[in-house]
């Protein structure tokens, strides 16, 4: 049975997931590394050809959480999956299960498009680790995630 505090993303939410997403940035501990603007968020969900899509968690008509999510691809699978950017509850609602009902609704969403996974990263410190183990996650502990950013990726541009 779905979540009624649960809905897709609309419009309208973009300024108050933008806040979330800095308070996400702030509990990560890299408050500096957040750069979000509300057009960019905007664009990505809603522009001509948006890539990103998202969830919200409401109570009382505040939106007080979010999951923002895209397409990923399992060649070996051969179907698509879903990467979890963020999965972000307020303090205070932590513990209602609505990060619960944020993963029903991507794990739904799987399941009704015969995608193969639901996967995320999580950092070491989160407690939210055993949270996710308790659904059935499975750490990758076998795989290092690795990244380009700034310098390195245009350095690495550039060779082309």
């Amino acid at each position: 049975m779905a979540d009624d505090r649960i809905r897709r993303i609309r419009e309208e939410d973009v300024d108050a997931v933008v806040q979330l997403v800095y308070d996400l940035a702030e509990f990560e501990r890299a408050p500096d590394e957040c750069h979000l603007t509300p057009e960019q968020l905007r664009v990505a969900l809603f522009g001509d050809a948006p890539g990103l899509f998202g969830h919200v968690a409401e109570v009382d008509g505040e939106i007080v959480g979010y999951a923002l999510w895209f397409l990923n691809f399992s060649t070996w699978r051969g179907v698509h999956g879903i990467y979890l950017e963020d999965l972000y509850v307020r303090p205070e609602q932590r513990g209602s299960g609505l990060g619960k009902a944020l993963l029903a609704t991507l794990a739904a969403v799987c399941v009704e498009r015969g995608y193969a996974r639901l996967e995320w990263s999580v950092l070491n410190w989160n407690p939210a680790q055993g949270f996710y183990k308790s659904l059935g996650a499975v750490p990758m502990d076998e795989w290092t995630v690795d990244r380009l950013t700034d310098g390195p990726l245009k350095a690495l541009a550039a060779q082309v």
